[in-house]
Formats: C-alpha cells, structure tokens, sequence
C-alpha cells in the first residue's frame, strides 16, 4: 500500500486537484494556508513536548 492511502481522503483530493487542476493564483493560495496551518501545529506539538 501506498503511504497516501492512510491519508485522509480530503488531503488525497486537495493533494490530486493541486497536481492536476489548480490554477497558478489558487496554489499560491493553498500554499500560504498549508504552510500556516503546518507551522501552527507545530509550534502546538513543540509546546505539549516540553
């Protein structure tokens, strides 16, 4: 099995739009939210691990 199979379905179908589909505009749009949200939790896992 593929490692994106024990993704949630809504990353696989973001993840296939933005390879197959999505505007250049749009992209940089997912990006900046996907990187917030990724920094975000992070600094949240970092603050429950000390």
């Amino acid at each position: 099995m593929r490692e994106s199979e024990y993704l949630p379905k809504s990353i696989r179908k973001a993840y296939r739009y933005i390879k197959q589909e999505a505007p250049k505009k749009q992209l940089l749009e997912i990006k900046k939210l996907i990187d917030y949200a990724i920094k975000r939790r992070e600094s949240i896992l970092d603050k429950s691990t000390r």
